[in-house]
């Protein structure tokens, strides 16, 4: 019998990536939780919840005998914290629901971050249920290097690199560690480890450990042409400034958050950079536990974005 998994924000980024991996596994039965019912896939029923009303919530998951669930609500304010916190506490009172994955998708757990407090008010309310659970770090998403080409949820953003321009603003020396990712490499691992004995409070993954003079190098190397290459030192991107590369103007135009703020958004990442959240630990990863998943490395990625 398949286990029902529940993807709440299963319409969005990260989460589309996520159901569309679990739906095509045998071992699980998947349905997606929206603040509004709207079709994902054909064989996949999405359903509209109030994140407000708990006990309607409770009710829903014990309905369809949900016994995971998989956060991937855009937790940036304390509204959609509410949400998760909510869904959190509907996850408990619902009996069938055994395990939860809280929503981080992104770099380690750090104090610099904006929305490190709603992480924490997630973990308060995990720690007080019965519900075993963990939140994934992951790294930086590659996807945003193979786009047009790459299959991809995520929207272009084009951060320290411009492949489009062949420029690229890079934070810090460029030496420092990072790692990065294709999202549907993520929902794999998810998938494979959401029927492992044990879980642990932070599951991290990578797909490729390098840096940005390497990502550099590389793109060089498959594009044939040599790249504009600037540095962002970490004093102005404390200032909350970035080098302005080509394909900004348009991507921050289209940002779901107003320019400046966008800009912030980039400067910090900038600043993560340095300071290491982006450098996932690789002996403590799902890597080596799941030989069998060979996730997409830098230059398949952008011989991808080439060859399309």
């Amino acid at each position: 019998m398949s286990v029902v998994v529940a993807v709440a924000g299963g319409t969005g980024n990260v989460g589309r990536t996520i159901v569309e991996t679990l739906a095509t596994s045998p071992s699980y039965k998947v349905i997606v939780l929206g603040r509004k019912s709207q079709t994902v896939l054909d064989n996949v029923p999405c359903y509209a919840v109030d994140y407000t009303d708990i006990g309607a919530t409770a009710k829903l998951l014990a309905q369809h005998e949900v016994a995971i669930i998989i956060s991937t609500i855009q937790v940036t304010d304390e509204t959609s914290s509410a949400a998760e916190v909510n869904l959190i506490k509907a996850a408990e009172q619902a009996s069938a629901v055994s395990r939860f994955i809280a929503s981080g998708w992104g770099s380690l757990p750090t104090e610099t971050s904006p929305v490190s407090i709603l992480q924490k008010a997630s973990n308060a309310a995990l720690r007080s249920t019965t519900l075993e659970w963990t939140r994934f770090s992951v790294g930086f998403f590659m996807d945003y290097y193979g786009i047009p080409a790459i299959k991809t949820h995520l929207p272009p953003m084009s951060f320290a690199v411009d492949m489009s321009s062949r420029k690229a603003a890079i934070p810090g020396t460029g030496n420092e560690p990072i790692s990065l990712i294709y999202s549907y490499d993520v929902a794999k691992f998810v998938s494979a480890y959401l029927g492992a004995p044990k879980w642990e409070e932070i599951t991290y993954v990578y797909g490729e450990k390098t840096t940005w003079n390497k990502f550099v190098k590389i793109a060089e190397e498959v594009t044939g042409t040599q790249f504009e290459v600037s540095y962002d030192p970490i004093e102005k991107l404390a200032r909350g400034e970035v080098t302005e590369l080509p394909s900004h103007k348009a991507e921050l135009a289209n940002s779901p958050f107003p320019e400046p703020f966008a800009r912030q958004i980039l400067a910090l990442l900038g600043s993560w950079v340095v300071g290491g959240q982006f450098d996932i630990p690789v002996e403590k990863a799902l890597n080596k536990s799941f030989p069998d998943i060979k996730p997409i490395g830098v230059q398949e990625m952008l011989l991808v974005r080439k060859t399309t």
